[in-house]
């Protein structure tokens, strides 16, 4: 297997942390947050590996909305 670039491991390990964040969802609501954490990253999916400005933008605005979808308060995403 390929090793990963710097990028592409930040991308990783933000899908991850929003994929463990739906555990502190709650249980009837945890299948639509991974669905709309599944269909954000593959909005993107097709990005050239070497649109470094477009995937650094993009890190910046998911790491945002995973802070702000993070609040115990929001509880649902539809």
């Amino acid at each position: 297997m390929a090793r990963l670039s710097g990028l592409q491991r930040e991308v990783l390990k933000l899908y991850r942390i929003c994929i463990r964040a739906t555990y502190t969802k709650p249980s009837e609501n945890r299948l639509h947050w991974r669905d709309y954490i599944r269909s954000e990253f593959d909005k993107h999916k097709l990005l050239p590996k070497k649109s470094f400005s477009v995937i650094e933008h993009l890190l910046r605005v998911g790491n945002r909305r995973y802070e702000m979808y993070r609040d115990p308060s929001i509880k649902d995403v539809r």
